[in-house]
């Protein structure tokens, strides 16, 4: 029997392919697609086979002789196929990881199937039937079906017409949901698949259990929550066609859907949807990647876009569908600004004016919920006398009061400690705790509203699997009157007895380092609006801030959304931010700051270097190069996580392929000292 050579990748931060053979193959059947048990040094890892032929590859460096048989074939058929391969050697191109890292962040990680269907998570919800469609929904649901075939003469117009991208546009309650499930019926009596995103799978369950209800079987579900054997149970569902909608949050985007139709996006504008780790990967970029690639439509839709999409809208890049009606019979809430810099310190976290207003509406048996981005009893603990902050010793960031464990707690990495009865810089008693979370608000309420049914909701207060859904669906059958949350009850959720939000302080991601910052308050003020008045028009929502004239705000309470985004793009183009440059991030991790720093210094002289050569050169670079920079070296605004010291250098310019080409360029050519560890994050959304 001949013995077949296979080429295979790995999940290691080597961007090369690995020759083994393959001599238990009775039938010569192809196992490209297929994953391999091995051993890699001493080690037993899963390899995933991307290419086989029956001589040795002739670049291979070893000799035959030395070439290790693999231990055996994991599967019965290939997980992966031609399309997925060529997604995975983009995903690893663009994102600057190896291809091995590519494909192992697409693929279930289970060895074996098992039964538990990927919705068992969901208690047997009623049949849902399609609802019938207003004017503007039936507008936007026939344009985003019908096929462009038009020939353009401008290419860049071609291109965009080519890559059919469409954004549903509508205030929250405007029945965005019901346009996606219509799309996707009519896109199944086709015979085509389709993959159907949305953030955060906890968050987003109405949505879910609406797919699932709407279309049974064929609906699969992909989330955090199953297990790798479920995962591999669902991902063989797609494949076999038993499965023709993926519902799922970011690695959904990999689904191997056959005849795939179309990718929507819900919720677009969501951090979520980028990846954390290598291959640090946006969710939105590789579904226009694979729509491009199979000439497809993409789908995206929200009520507060992100700034490069509204973009993308105004110039004529992406079809906009706009929808205006509140289609549950509400009307949108209305806002009102509670500035807290005119008030006395003593009124607690709930303004008297915020207070009477709770009053009333749990006097009318209807439902509150008050938000506040932040978790932990109180923000921080502070020194009235000499102003000192007591931090993390591992995070550069504050440390959080937690009552209920009378302990100081990071929440980063999770160091605690007792906090103390002097201030350790100056030694005054005159110490305090500044800001307030989610506990401490909880106490203030239970005070303030001894007789009212009060649910908390943030990661502090969640112990098990399958809580925050259980606290949410008792918050929408009336158990409870108030609910007390973090971003978790931002978005995505209908609960038609609540008439107030409060938003207790709107500043609290306002004053992060971080070019986003003013759009993500503006994002959550507007989310979180969105959950008043749904199905009443009496709804209402006060916002509470020391910052009322801040621009975010400002904008959000008077639900002046155009104006915001011309303000806040008017502003990018200024500092020359995305969607006017591109970036790349490079994070030099390490257990000495010496070495972060050092390690750092070292890369940037060495960027200057290959930024210099290419600014020299006679090429199609040479313009672009010219406009680029280098920022930094310099600490990060969160300086140190988990014991390491971090250090950033932020590559700038308008073509992301010059940024890339320095960033690999480097990579391949520079081996970090020592103990220094160096994240790649292409179009970063966060800079913290």
């Amino acid at each position: 029997m001949q013995k077949k050579f296979l080429q295979i990748v790995l999940n290691i931060p080597l961007n090369q392919s690995f020759t083994y053979y393959d001599c238990d193959n009775p039938e010569s059947k192809s196992r490209v697609g297929f994953r391999a048990d091995l051993k890699f040094g001493n080690r037993r890892m899963t390899g995933f086979v991307i290419s086989e032929s029956e001589k040795l590859p002739e670049d291979c460096p070893v000799d035959e002789s030395k070439i290790r048989p693999i231990l055996r074939i994991l599967d019965d058929e290939p997980l992966f196929n031609a399309e997925l391969l060529k997604t995975a050697e983009w995903v690893s191109s663009y994102y600057l990881c190896s291809l091995g890292e590519a494909v192992s962040a697409m693929l279930p990680s289970g060895k074996r199937e098992s039964d538990a269907g990927g919705f068992s998570f969901l208690e047997e919800s009623p049949e849902v039937k399609a609802r019938n469609l207003s004017d503007e929904q039936k507008k936007a649901v026939e344009e985003i079906l019908e096929i462009k075939s038009e020939v353009v003469e401008n290419p860049l117009q071609s291109e965009l017409s080519r890559s059919n991208l469409h954004y549903l546009y509508g205030a929250t309650g405007t029945g965005k949901t019901e346009v996606f499930m219509q799309v996707c019926e009519r896109l199944l009596s086709q015979g085509k698949g389709v993959i159907y995103l949305v953030p955060e799978i906890g968050l987003t369950r109405q949505v879910i259990e609406a797919v699932v209800s709407r279309f049974g079987n064929t609906a699969a579900v992909l989330h955090s929550g199953l297990t790798p054997s479920q995962k591999l149970s669902e991902w063989r569902r797609i494949l076999n066609k038993d499965a023709r909608i993926v519902i799922g949050a970011r690695s959904a985007v990999f689904a191997p859907v056959p005849d795939l139709g179309m990718i929507i996006i819900d919720e677009e504008h969501d951090g979520s949807y980028k990846s954390g780790n290598a291959p640090r990967y946006h969710a939105r970029q590789v579904a226009m990647f694979r729509c491009r690639r199979l000439k497809i439509p993409l789908l995206m839709g929200s009520a507060t876009p992100s700034v490069e999409a509204w973009n993308m809208m105004s110039e004529g890049g992406i079809e906009k569908h706009l929808l205006t009606q509140r289609l549950a019979g509400g009307a949108m809430p209305k806002i009102k600004c509670v500035n807290l810099s005119l008030l006395s310190s003593d009124f607690g976290s709930i303004s008297p004016v915020l207070q009477k207003e709770i009053e009333e509406t749990l006097s009318e048996k209807r439902q509150v919920i008050l938000f506040l981005n932040r978790r932990g009893f109180t923000h921080f603990f502070r020194c009235n006398s000499c102003g000192f902050e007591l931090k993390c010793k591992n995070c550069s960031v504050s440390l959080t009061f937690h009552k209920a464990e009378k302990r100081l707690r990071c929440h980063y990495c999770g160091y605690s400690v007792s906090p103390p009865q002097s201030c350790p810089e100056c030694g005054s008693l005159d110490v305090g705790y500044s800001g307030f979370g989610t506990e401490f608000i909880e106490n203030e309420v239970k005070a303030k509203f001894p007789n009212a049914r009060l649910v908390r909701v943030d990661t502090d207060s969640l112990t098990h699997k399958g809580e925050l859904t259980e606290k949410l669906e008792a918050f929408k059958k009336g158990e409870y009157d108030i609910m007390l949350g973090t971003q978790m009850v931002a978005k995505g959720l209908n609960f038609p007895n609540l008439k107030l939000v409060g938003v207790v302080l709107a500043d609290t991601g306002l004053h992060l380092p971080d070019f986003r910052a003013a759009e993500r308050t503006f994002s959550l003020i507007t989310q979180v609006a969105g959950r008043a008045g749904r199905f009443f028009p009496d709804g209402k929502v006060f916002v509470q801030t020391y910052c009322p004239d801040s621009e975010p705000i400002a904008y959000a309470v008077a639900g002046k959304i155009n104006e915001f985004y011309e303000s806040e793009i008017n502003l990018r183009k200024m500092l020359n931010f995305p969607p006017f440059a591109r970036l790349i991030r490079l994070v030099f991790r390490a257990p000495s700051e010496k070495q972060a720093v050092s390690g750092a210094e070292g890369a940037a002289s060495i960027l200057h270097k290959i930024l210099r050569a290419a600014q020299l050169s006679p090429s199609k670079f040479q313009e672009i190069a010219r406009q680029t920079e280098i920022l930094g070296p310099a600490e990060c605004p969160l300086s140190k996580i988990a014991a390491n010291y971090r250090q950033q250098i932020i590559l700038r310019g308008p073509s992301v392929s010059l940024l890339q080409y320095m960033a690999s360029t480097f990579r391949d050519n520079f081996k970090a000292p020592g103990e220094v560890y160096i994240e790649y994050d292409v179009d970063p959304v966060s800079l913290l």
